[in-house]
């Protein structure tokens, strides 16, 4: 491997002197395990004297190291420097097969993102170095997938990501992000898989509809062939060479909202949530006192019954015959319910601003009743 061009790569991408020395392999390894405490000093590097070294490689019993100013070094380029390398030095081993090799991949895309989470970042840009590594330059349709099993059921990425790939037939990108999560990216394709000559039927689609259609999907295979329960959250088609970090922090509020408010729902799409969004934020003080000027008896007025009967009649836009057909019940034993809530309470779900009352109080019951 020419590591002078690995140098000159660097510099251009730090822009910023990288220098190369050599020490003495015994005296690195002290030094190392001196400063293995240090953030760094297990991954390949380590500062010494106001200078970040990086380990290149062993050469007899010499270590030949790339060396830089530390202060010009941010710890997310430091980390991008450690797995440059590590992926250099894995490329003069032996050939790996392919999908060791992609396994590889994805798992420095998985760490960057990590390291920006940890940094606390809202933003962030992949660099290109990590772009090119799964090739995210074209649109890719995320989800996130949390398998909610317990640990002695953990589900390999290998075979996860062949289920995957046999389900949509189509070469799918699986980052691992924690032991129960992981980020999955698929072509624009995998929404018209389903469609076949079927074109006229599929014209009148949105693309939540089928985006939904992908995810519910995907949800059913999962849940039946793989390891049981499992959330998933989808989000719209983005380029992952510039928005791939800000999608999973949407995709992962996506699915707090959804497993906070739709208790026992585990398809979550952010376009079904969006006043679960705003209702969140507001502070808990607040959503007390909405509930208690808002609604009186609540544990009356919200019971299993009247709550499965709104929920119904919100979910069909208060159509009372139809949510009459979907509960099977009686037209006039819905209007009964919708006027014994109306007594009980003062708001009657027939007009829309009670309708819209009605609707943040139920998001915020459910979750304040949990509490």
């Amino acid at each position: 491997m020419d590591w002078e061009q690995v140098r000159e790569q660097l510099e251009a991408i730090l822009n910023t002197p990288v220098q190369t020395t050599r020490w003495a392999w015994d005296a690195w390894r002290r030094e190392t395990e001196k400063h293995k405490a240090e953030p760094g000093g297990e991954g390949g590097s380590l500062i010494r004297e106001g200078r970040l070294l990086f380990l290149v490689q062993k050469e007899g019993q010499e270590a030949l190291l790339l060396t830089v100013q530390a202060d010009a070094v941010s710890p997310v380029e430091r980390r991008l420097v450690e797995l440059t390398l590590e992926s250099r030095k894995m490329q003069d081993k032996e050939p790996l097969s392919l999908v060791n090799e992609e396994e590889r991949k994805a798992g420095m895309v998985g760490d960057w993102l990590r390291t920006q989470q940890e940094l606390g970042l809202t933003q962030a840009e992949m660099p290109d170095a990590l772009v090119s590594q799964l090739s995210l330059y074209s649109k890719k349709i995320p989800l996130l997938l949390y398998g909610d099993y317990t640990t002695s059921r953990r589900a390999h990425d290998r075979e996860l990501k062949k289920l995957l790939e046999s389900f949509f037939d189509a070469d799918m990108t699986l980052i691992p992000l924690t032991d129960k999560e992981w980020l999955i990216l698929g072509s624009e394709k995998i929404m018209s898989m389903d469609s076949g000559d079927d074109k006229e039927d599929s014209d009148g689609e949105t693309l939540e509809d089928r985006l939904a259609a992908v995810g519910y999907g995907l949800h059913e295979m999962l849940e039946n062939e793989w390891v049981g329960e499992c959330h998933l959250a989808i989000h719209y088609p983005i380029m992952p060479a510039k928005s791939l970090y800000a999608a999973v922090l949407q995709l992962r509020e996506t699915m707090m909202l959804g497993r906070t408010y739709h208790v026992g729902s585990n398809m979550h799409m952010p376009w079904e949530l969006q006043l679960e969004r705003l209702v969140h934020v507001v502070p808990e003080a607040e959503k007390a006192s909405f509930l208690e000027h808002v609604l009186k008896r609540l544990d009356v007025a919200f019971d299993a019954e009247t709550m499965t009967t709104l929920e119904q009649f919100f979910q069909l836009d208060c159509n009372v015959s139809e949510t009459a057909k979907k509960l099977y019940i009686h037209r006039n034993t819905l209007l009964y319910r919708l006027d014994k809530f109306k007594h009980e309470t003062g708001l009657d779900v027939r007009t829309f601003n009670n309708a819209v009352l009605v609707k943040i109080a139920m998001l915020l019951y459910k979750v304040t009743k949990r509490k």
